[in-house]
Protein backbone atom coordinates (compact mmCIF):
# COMPACT_ATOMS: atom_id res chain seq x y z
CA UNK A 1 0.00 0.00 0.00
CA UNK A 2 0.99 3.47 -0.89
CA UNK A 3 0.19 6.74 0.45
CA UNK A 4 0.49 10.57 0.12
CA UNK A 5 0.42 12.84 -3.23
CA UNK A 6 -0.09 16.66 -3.45
CA UNK A 7 2.02 17.10 -6.11
CA UNK A 8 4.02 15.14 -8.50
CA UNK A 9 7.05 15.53 -6.43
CA UNK A 10 5.47 12.79 -4.30
CA UNK A 11 3.17 11.31 -7.06
CA UNK A 12 5.54 10.45 -9.71
CA UNK A 13 8.10 8.73 -7.56
CA UNK A 14 5.21 6.72 -5.19
CA UNK A 15 4.18 5.16 -8.91
CA UNK A 16 8.38 4.41 -9.50
CA UNK A 17 8.10 2.65 -6.82
CA UNK A 18 4.96 0.60 -7.65
CA UNK A 19 6.09 -0.11 -11.10
CA UNK A 20 9.94 -0.96 -9.83
CA UNK A 21 7.38 -3.32 -7.28
CA UNK A 22 5.44 -4.93 -10.32
CA UNK A 23 8.20 -5.84 -12.26
CA UNK A 24 9.79 -7.88 -9.35
CA UNK A 25 6.62 -9.63 -8.86
CA UNK A 26 3.92 -9.38 -11.43
CA UNK A 27 0.82 -10.90 -9.04
CA UNK A 28 1.70 -8.13 -6.66
CA UNK A 29 -1.60 -6.20 -5.25
CA UNK A 30 -1.16 -2.63 -4.95
CA UNK A 31 -3.33 -0.18 -3.50
CA UNK A 32 -2.64 3.84 -3.26
CA UNK A 33 -4.48 6.15 -0.84
CA UNK A 34 -4.44 9.87 -1.64
CA UNK A 35 -6.20 13.43 -0.12
CA UNK A 36 -9.26 13.48 -2.01
CA UNK A 37 -9.35 16.50 -4.51
CA UNK A 38 -5.48 16.50 -5.17
CA UNK A 39 -3.70 15.21 -8.74
CA UNK A 40 -3.01 11.89 -7.06
CA UNK A 41 -6.84 11.13 -7.86
CA UNK A 42 -6.39 10.98 -11.69
CA UNK A 43 -2.59 10.52 -12.02
CA UNK A 44 -2.77 7.32 -9.96
CA UNK A 45 -5.58 5.64 -12.33
CA UNK A 46 -4.09 6.84 -15.59
CA UNK A 47 -0.99 4.84 -14.58
CA UNK A 48 -3.00 1.66 -13.94
CA UNK A 49 -3.31 1.90 -10.43
CA UNK A 50 -6.24 1.80 -7.73
CA UNK A 51 -6.94 4.70 -5.66
CA UNK A 52 -8.67 5.49 -2.41
CA UNK A 53 -9.25 9.29 -1.58
CA UNK A 54 -9.45 10.28 2.27
CA UNK A 55 -10.94 13.43 3.34
CA UNK A 56 -7.70 15.29 4.80
CA UNK A 57 -5.95 18.54 3.91
CA UNK A 58 -2.62 20.62 5.44
CA UNK A 59 -3.05 22.96 7.86
CA UNK A 60 -2.46 26.68 6.61
CA UNK A 61 -0.68 29.58 8.05
CA UNK A 62 -3.13 31.48 8.57
CA UNK A 63 -7.16 31.05 10.25
CA UNK A 64 -9.62 29.52 7.90
CA UNK A 65 -12.11 27.85 7.68
CA UNK A 66 -10.22 24.07 6.99
CA UNK A 67 -7.90 24.76 9.25
CA UNK A 68 -10.94 24.54 11.91
CA UNK A 69 -11.86 21.72 10.14
CA UNK A 70 -8.72 19.92 10.56
CA UNK A 71 -10.14 17.99 13.20
CA UNK A 72 -12.16 16.44 12.21
CA UNK A 73 -10.76 15.39 8.53
CA UNK A 74 -8.17 13.54 10.58
CA UNK A 75 -10.23 11.73 12.77
CA UNK A 76 -12.23 10.64 9.75
CA UNK A 77 -8.73 9.99 7.87
CA UNK A 78 -7.51 7.85 10.78
CA UNK A 79 -10.79 5.62 10.70
CA UNK A 80 -11.43 5.48 7.45
CA UNK A 81 -7.45 4.33 7.21
CA UNK A 82 -7.88 1.77 9.88
CA UNK A 83 -10.81 0.10 7.64
CA UNK A 84 -8.71 0.40 4.31
CA UNK A 85 -5.95 -1.70 5.95
CA UNK A 86 -8.15 -4.12 8.08
CA UNK A 87 -9.56 -4.89 4.18
CA UNK A 88 -6.49 -4.96 2.15
CA UNK A 89 -4.53 -6.63 4.79
CA UNK A 90 -1.09 -5.03 3.22
CA UNK A 91 1.96 -6.60 3.66
CA UNK A 92 3.89 -3.24 3.93
CA UNK A 93 3.11 0.56 3.46
CA UNK A 94 5.06 3.29 1.80
CA UNK A 95 4.20 6.81 2.95
CA UNK A 96 5.89 9.61 0.01
CA UNK A 97 4.86 12.60 1.79
CA UNK A 98 1.50 14.81 1.60
CA UNK A 99 -1.56 15.02 3.51
CA UNK A 100 -2.52 11.40 3.14
CA UNK A 101 0.30 9.49 4.16
CA UNK A 102 0.10 10.57 7.58
CA UNK A 103 -2.92 9.25 8.56
CA UNK A 104 -2.10 5.94 6.84
CA UNK A 105 1.25 5.45 8.15
CA UNK A 106 0.03 6.60 11.60
CA UNK A 107 -2.48 3.54 11.68
CA UNK A 108 -0.53 1.09 10.25
CA UNK A 109 2.29 1.59 12.80
CA UNK A 110 -0.16 1.04 15.62
CA UNK A 111 -1.46 -2.21 13.96
CA UNK A 112 2.69 -3.42 13.51
CA UNK A 113 2.37 -3.47 10.07
CA UNK A 114 6.32 -2.75 8.41
CA UNK A 115 6.23 0.87 7.57
CA UNK A 116 8.27 2.97 5.30
CA UNK A 117 8.97 6.97 4.11
CA UNK A 118 10.31 7.81 1.15
CA UNK A 119 11.55 11.50 1.92
CA UNK A 120 12.30 13.67 -1.10
CA UNK A 121 14.11 16.65 -0.51
CA UNK A 122 16.90 17.74 1.34
CA UNK A 123 15.09 19.44 3.63
CA UNK A 124 12.64 17.06 5.49
CA UNK A 125 8.81 18.08 5.64
CA UNK A 126 6.34 17.55 8.46
CA UNK A 127 4.41 14.72 8.04
CA UNK A 128 7.64 12.64 7.63
CA UNK A 129 9.10 14.01 10.38
CA UNK A 130 6.09 13.06 12.54
CA UNK A 131 6.16 9.70 11.34
CA UNK A 132 9.65 9.02 11.85
CA UNK A 133 10.22 7.53 15.36
CA UNK A 134 6.82 5.14 14.04
CA UNK A 135 8.55 3.51 10.60
CA UNK A 136 10.82 1.08 10.16
CA UNK A 137 12.72 2.43 7.30
CA UNK A 138 13.45 6.04 5.78
CA UNK A 139 14.50 6.12 2.33
CA UNK A 140 16.20 9.34 1.14
CA UNK A 141 17.76 10.98 -1.64
CA UNK A 142 20.64 13.81 -0.16
CA UNK A 143 23.39 13.26 2.43
CA UNK A 144 23.36 14.70 5.94
CA UNK A 145 19.73 13.72 6.85
CA UNK A 146 20.57 12.49 10.05
CA UNK A 147 19.40 15.83 10.81
CA UNK A 148 15.88 14.84 10.46
CA UNK A 149 16.08 11.22 10.90
CA UNK A 150 17.24 8.54 13.21
CA UNK A 151 20.28 7.58 11.64
CA UNK A 152 20.03 3.55 12.20
CA UNK A 153 16.61 3.94 10.09
CA UNK A 154 18.12 5.95 6.96
CA UNK A 155 18.67 4.55 3.33
CA UNK A 156 20.25 6.44 1.17
CA UNK A 157 18.69 5.22 -2.07
CA UNK A 158 17.45 8.69 -3.66
CA UNK A 159 14.38 9.70 -5.71
CA UNK A 160 12.90 7.06 -8.13
CA UNK A 161 12.39 8.53 -11.80
CA UNK A 162 10.58 7.69 -14.74
CA UNK A 163 12.19 4.47 -16.31
CA UNK A 164 13.09 6.43 -20.04
CA UNK A 165 15.13 8.84 -18.21
CA UNK A 166 17.71 6.59 -16.96
CA UNK A 167 19.26 5.69 -20.18
CA UNK A 168 19.41 9.25 -22.85
CA UNK A 169 22.42 8.07 -24.70
CA UNK A 170 21.88 7.54 -28.39
CA UNK A 171 18.25 9.96 -28.50
CA UNK A 172 19.70 13.52 -29.35
CA UNK A 173 19.15 12.77 -33.65
CA UNK A 174 16.03 11.33 -32.66
CA UNK A 175 15.13 14.22 -30.47
CA UNK A 176 16.00 17.02 -32.23
CA UNK A 177 13.88 15.29 -35.11
CA UNK A 178 10.95 15.04 -33.40
CA UNK A 179 10.76 18.88 -32.23
CA UNK A 180 12.09 20.11 -35.63
CA UNK A 181 15.11 21.10 -34.53
CA UNK A 182 18.54 21.76 -35.96
CA UNK A 183 22.14 21.20 -34.15
CA UNK A 184 22.47 24.60 -32.78
CA UNK A 185 21.68 25.07 -29.42
CA UNK A 186 18.88 23.84 -27.38
CA UNK A 187 17.59 25.48 -24.16
CA UNK A 188 15.51 23.70 -22.31
CA UNK A 189 13.02 25.75 -19.50
CA UNK A 190 11.26 23.64 -16.81
CA UNK A 191 8.29 25.51 -14.94
CA UNK A 192 6.71 22.27 -13.38
CA UNK A 193 3.23 20.98 -14.95
CA UNK A 194 1.39 24.54 -13.49
CA UNK A 195 3.98 27.01 -14.51
CA UNK A 196 6.62 29.26 -12.98
CA UNK A 197 5.50 33.10 -13.30
CA UNK A 198 9.00 34.36 -12.89
CA UNK A 199 10.48 31.90 -15.30
CA UNK A 200 7.90 32.54 -18.07
CA UNK A 201 8.40 36.57 -17.42
CA UNK A 202 12.57 35.65 -18.08
CA UNK A 203 11.52 34.01 -21.08
CA UNK A 204 9.67 36.62 -22.54
CA UNK A 205 12.31 39.52 -21.78
CA UNK A 206 14.86 37.46 -23.46
CA UNK A 207 13.18 36.53 -25.80
CA UNK A 208 15.33 38.90 -28.42
CA UNK A 209 18.53 38.04 -26.89
CA UNK A 210 17.99 34.27 -27.47
CA UNK A 211 16.99 34.68 -31.23
CA UNK A 212 20.22 36.84 -31.59
CA UNK A 213 22.02 34.24 -30.82
CA UNK A 214 20.78 31.54 -32.64
CA UNK A 215 19.91 29.25 -29.58
CA UNK A 216 16.79 27.20 -30.00
CA UNK A 217 13.94 26.89 -26.94
CA UNK A 218 11.86 24.29 -25.61
CA UNK A 219 9.56 26.25 -23.11
CA UNK A 220 7.17 24.24 -20.80
CA UNK A 221 5.32 26.97 -19.42
CA UNK A 222 2.45 24.94 -17.39
CA UNK A 223 -1.22 25.36 -18.02
CA UNK A 224 -2.43 28.39 -16.03
CA UNK A 225 0.76 30.41 -18.42
CA UNK A 226 -0.15 28.47 -21.85
CA UNK A 227 -2.58 30.91 -23.54
CA UNK A 228 -1.02 33.68 -22.25
CA UNK A 229 2.86 33.16 -23.36
CA UNK A 230 1.49 32.02 -26.56
CA UNK A 231 0.06 35.60 -27.04
CA UNK A 232 3.41 37.02 -26.32
CA UNK A 233 6.01 34.63 -28.24
CA UNK A 234 3.37 35.47 -31.44
CA UNK A 235 3.80 38.95 -31.05
CA UNK A 236 7.52 38.97 -30.70
CA UNK A 237 7.55 38.19 -34.78
CA UNK A 238 9.12 35.32 -35.76
CA UNK A 239 9.43 32.46 -33.41
CA UNK A 240 11.08 29.91 -35.12
CA UNK A 241 13.11 27.26 -32.92
CA UNK A 242 10.77 28.61 -29.95
CA UNK A 243 8.84 25.59 -29.15
CA UNK A 244 6.14 26.44 -26.54
CA UNK A 245 4.44 23.45 -24.63
CA UNK A 246 1.49 23.14 -21.82
CA UNK A 247 3.23 20.06 -21.16
CA UNK A 248 5.97 18.28 -21.73
CA UNK A 249 4.80 14.46 -22.43
CA UNK A 250 8.08 12.98 -24.44
CA UNK A 251 10.45 14.12 -21.59
CA UNK A 252 13.18 11.80 -22.25
CA UNK A 253 13.48 13.19 -25.84
CA UNK A 254 13.26 16.96 -24.22
CA UNK A 255 16.32 15.91 -21.96
CA UNK A 256 18.28 14.20 -24.73
CA UNK A 257 17.71 17.97 -27.08
CA UNK A 258 18.67 20.14 -24.76
CA UNK A 259 22.34 21.16 -24.41
CA UNK A 260 21.57 23.34 -20.90
CA UNK A 261 18.79 23.44 -18.73
CA UNK A 262 16.69 26.20 -16.61
CA UNK A 263 14.60 24.75 -13.97
CA UNK A 264 12.99 25.13 -10.65
CA UNK A 265 13.88 22.73 -8.03
CA UNK A 266 11.77 20.76 -6.89
CA UNK A 267 12.63 16.96 -5.54
CA UNK A 268 12.19 15.34 -8.85
CA UNK A 269 13.32 17.90 -10.99
CA UNK A 270 16.62 17.27 -9.54
CA UNK A 271 16.81 13.29 -9.32
CA UNK A 272 15.65 13.74 -13.29
CA UNK A 273 18.41 16.69 -13.86
CA UNK A 274 21.18 14.46 -12.34
CA UNK A 275 20.89 11.42 -13.72
CA UNK A 276 20.05 12.97 -16.96
CA UNK A 277 23.54 14.83 -16.34
CA UNK A 278 22.63 18.04 -17.69
CA UNK A 279 24.04 21.22 -17.31
CA UNK A 280 22.01 23.27 -15.28
CA UNK A 281 20.55 26.58 -13.82
CA UNK A 282 18.38 26.32 -10.78
CA UNK A 283 15.81 28.87 -9.98
CA UNK A 284 14.22 27.74 -6.72
CA UNK A 285 10.77 28.69 -6.10
CA UNK A 286 9.84 31.19 -3.11
CA UNK A 287 6.53 29.65 -2.27
CA UNK A 288 7.30 26.06 -1.22
CA UNK A 289 6.89 25.83 2.57
CA UNK A 290 10.28 25.85 4.29
CA UNK A 291 12.36 26.78 1.23
CA UNK A 292 12.72 23.21 0.42
CA UNK A 293 14.18 23.71 -3.46
CA UNK A 294 16.73 26.55 -2.29
CA UNK A 295 17.81 23.58 0.21
CA UNK A 296 17.89 21.00 -2.70
CA UNK A 297 19.35 23.52 -4.98
CA UNK A 298 22.10 24.21 -2.63
CA UNK A 299 23.14 20.95 -2.42
CA UNK A 300 24.11 20.64 -5.88
CA UNK A 301 25.26 24.02 -5.76
CA UNK A 302 27.38 23.33 -2.86
CA UNK A 303 29.21 20.62 -5.02
CA UNK A 304 30.05 22.91 -8.08
CA UNK A 305 26.89 21.06 -9.78
CA UNK A 306 24.98 23.75 -10.82
CA UNK A 307 24.26 27.12 -11.27
CA UNK A 308 22.06 28.79 -8.82
CA UNK A 309 19.73 32.24 -9.44
CA UNK A 310 17.95 33.31 -6.97
CA UNK A 311 13.91 33.83 -8.13
CA UNK A 312 14.10 38.06 -7.43
CA UNK A 313 17.21 38.09 -9.95
CA UNK A 314 15.84 35.80 -12.54
CA UNK A 315 14.18 38.61 -14.38
CA UNK A 316 17.53 40.55 -14.71
CA UNK A 317 19.81 37.94 -14.78
CA UNK A 318 18.86 34.46 -15.90
CA UNK A 319 18.74 34.52 -19.60
CA UNK A 320 21.81 36.42 -19.49
CA UNK A 321 23.26 33.22 -17.07
CA UNK A 322 21.66 30.66 -19.81
CA UNK A 323 23.22 32.49 -23.35
CA UNK A 324 26.94 32.64 -20.89
CA UNK A 325 26.68 28.91 -20.07
CA UNK A 326 25.54 27.94 -23.79
CA UNK A 327 28.64 29.36 -24.90
CA UNK A 328 31.14 28.13 -22.65
CA UNK A 329 31.26 24.64 -22.95
CA UNK A 330 33.93 23.73 -20.81
CA UNK A 331 31.98 24.78 -18.17
CA UNK A 332 28.98 22.55 -19.37
CA UNK A 333 31.23 19.73 -19.32
CA UNK A 334 31.93 19.97 -15.82
CA UNK A 335 28.56 20.62 -14.75
CA UNK A 336 27.45 17.31 -16.37
CA UNK A 337 30.46 15.42 -14.85
CA UNK A 338 29.36 16.73 -11.38
CA UNK A 339 25.84 16.53 -11.56
CA UNK A 340 25.50 12.94 -12.82
CA UNK A 341 27.79 11.64 -9.86
CA UNK A 342 25.33 12.83 -7.58
CA UNK A 343 22.63 10.69 -9.51
CA UNK A 344 21.42 7.58 -8.17
CA UNK A 345 19.74 5.67 -10.97
CA UNK A 346 18.28 2.60 -9.20
CA UNK A 347 16.56 4.05 -6.72
CA UNK A 348 13.44 2.41 -7.23
CA UNK A 349 14.79 -0.72 -6.91
CA UNK A 350 16.87 0.42 -4.05
CA UNK A 351 13.24 1.01 -2.33
CA UNK A 352 11.64 -2.21 -3.61
CA UNK A 353 14.81 -3.59 -1.58
CA UNK A 354 14.46 -2.44 1.57
CA UNK A 355 10.78 -2.62 1.96
CA UNK A 356 11.73 -6.75 0.90
CA UNK A 357 14.02 -7.26 3.96
CA UNK A 358 11.19 -5.49 6.01
CA UNK A 359 8.61 -8.10 5.06
CA UNK A 360 10.96 -11.36 4.69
Amino acid sequence: MISGGGTGGHIYPAIAIANAFKARFDDAEILFVGAEGKMEMQKVPEAGYKIIGLWISGLQRRLTFDNLLFPVKLVNSLSKSAGIIRRFRPHAVVGVGGYASGPLLRVASRKGIPAVIQEQNSYAGLTNKLLAKKVQKICVAYPGMEQFFPANKIAFTGNPVRKDIVDLAGKKEAALKHFDLSDAPVLMILGGSLGARTLNDSMVLGLEKLKAEGVQVIWQCGKFYHAEMKQKLEASGDAKGILLFEFLKEMDLAYAAADVVISRAGALSVSELSIAAKPTIFVPSPNVAEDHQTKNAKALVDNDAAILVKDVEARDRLIDEAIALIHNQEKQERLSEKIKALAKPNAANEIVDEILKLIA
